[in-house]
């Protein structure tokens, strides 16, 4: 083992030993299920959860096997055995959580589970979300890394700390961390936004920002996984098990998590007022009630729109401010599960070459928000009408004006646009399943792709 190089999770069972199954780990993840009279050795949780809650995590650079009674690991730069009593961890998802439950997919399962997973994760927020907030303002420069989904949520955090809370950040896709390497000092910090805690780009970031002296404050949704052992504090989402591929109430609860935290410290900087953060607090806690109702409201309406966007090869996908990372996890979900080429960008940057593309019945969702840049981008949809698109829009419920210029609009309930990435986003998500679905394609087991990202 010691001879390998790379990233490596194996499980190997020896023909002369068949009672045993041996392991070695390396970056990937290693999980062992403890049962009485049984034992797992697997790559994720819900592997087990059928049988039992009790999990080890094995680490880096250990090695060992488990028999249906015995565990062992040893640390192979130590040459030691590991103290295995202390590695029990009893986690909280139950067999039900990652069960389809009546649902044809994950997928649809995990789009309707929001409202309780928000929830959830509302009730959850703790004295760490005081913490996060403390390193964020004490901190020399403030970098978000984060790939896929994550990074949309990345992308989030930073509209929400740059334009609400007042501090700088620079957000960064996480396989592209060595452009900053050099410059990371002692003081800095580094947000890493990992939905399994073990995408491999995010913790090569993390590893190389501790290396230069940054703390490390993570977002996760697994607990005990590589990217929180390795950080100074985490902030974990409370979204359950996310079986389908395609990420959808780890990206809401993430949203909530880093809310949570601006709020804070824009109370405590004064740039926003006590009364203004209750306000938004309490639209906060009645966020996963807007979410159940705006699906239950439009998911038939949502089915009839993807009756048309599965015929088609490209899509554009805009919006204005905090509606960009909104649309840009809208179209990477219709590309992850529908196969269909969408193009997210801010909708300004339309004249600057990409509205060459556009001709008759050319799809452009819009995602329009309550707030500045509301008028800007009428002007957007005018463009796009003028040259005969076919436009959808995200609006909110009393823009009039929008609904009588657009093809196709999903109303939203009024509310601070500052909630938009929580309350927008699982329209889009249900736009993407049933586009696929449409296609004849498994939403759960998009093509190429795999649930935790464990390779460079």
């Amino acid at each position: 083992i010691k001879e390998i190089k790379g990233s490596y999770a194996i499980a190997a069972i020896l023909v002369s030993e068949p009672d045993k199954i041996f392991f070695a780990k390396k970056d990937s993840p290693l999980i062992i299920g403890v049962g009485e009279g049984f034992n797992f050795v697997a790559s994720d949780i819900p592997a087990f959860l059928d049988y039992t809650r009790r999990i080890i995590v094995v680490r880096d650079h250990e090695v060992g096997y488990i028999t249906p009674t015995s565990i062992f690991i040893e640390n192979l730069l130590k040459e030691e055995p590991v103290d295995i009593g202390r590695r029990f961890r009893i986690i909280s998802w139950t067999a039900e959580m990652a069960a389809k439950a009546g649902y044809p997919h994950y997928m649809l399962k995990e789009i309707h589970e929001q409202p309780r997973a928000l929830r959830e994760t509302i009730n959850g927020l703790s004295s760490e979300i005081d913490e996060a907030a403390k390193m964020m303002v004490e901190a020399r420069r403030v970098f978000i890394a984060a790939a896929g989904t994550s990074f949309h949520a990345g992308l989030v955090l930073d509209y929400y700390l740059n334009s609400i809370a007042g501090i700088p950040s620079i957000p960064l896709i996480a396989s592209e961390y060595s452009k900053y390497s050099k410059s990371v000092k002692p003081g800095d910090l580094l947000v890493a936004i990992s939905q399994s805690g073990e995408t491999i780009d995010t913790l090569m970031a993390v590893r190389e920002f501790k290396k230069r002296g940054a703390k490390i404050l993570a977002i996760s949704n697994v607990i005990d996984s590589a990217i929180p052992r390795e950080s100074n504090l985490t902030v974990y989402t409370r979204a359950g098990p996310e079986i389908g591929v395609a990420a959808t109430k780890t990206f809401t609860t993430q949203v909530v998590v880093e809310l949570a935290i601006t709020l804070k410290i824009a109370e405590e900087n004064g740039l926003l007022s006590k009364s203004e953060v209750h306000r938004l607090k309490s639209q906060l806690e009645h966020v996963p009630k807007i979410v159940e109702k705006t699906i239950m409201k439009y998911e038939a309406f949502v089915n009839n729109i993807a009756e048309i966007i599965h015929l088609k090869k490209s899509m554009y996908y805009l919006g204005r401010g905090l509606g960009v990372p909104i649309a840009m996890e809208g179209a990477l979900k219709l590309k992850e599960i529908a196969y269909i080429h969408a193009e997210a960008y801010p909708a300004g940057e339309s004249k600057h070459g990409p509205i060459a593309l556009i001709e008759k019945d050319f799809p452009v969702l819009f995602v329009v928000l309550n707030d500045e840049n509301s008028e800007n981008i009428l002007g957007n949809i005018m463009e796009m009408k003028a040259r005969n698109a076919l436009t959808i829009g995200l609006i909110p419920e009393n823009f009039r004006e929008f609904e009588e210029v657009l093809d196709y609009s999903v109303k939203m309930p009024m509310h601070s646009y500052i909630l938009a990435p929580i309350t927008y986003t699982p329209i889009l998500q249900l736009l993407a399943y049933y586009t696929a679905v449409k296609r004849g394609y498994d939403p759960d087991k998009p093509r190429n792709l795999a649930k935790t990202v464990t390779v460079e």
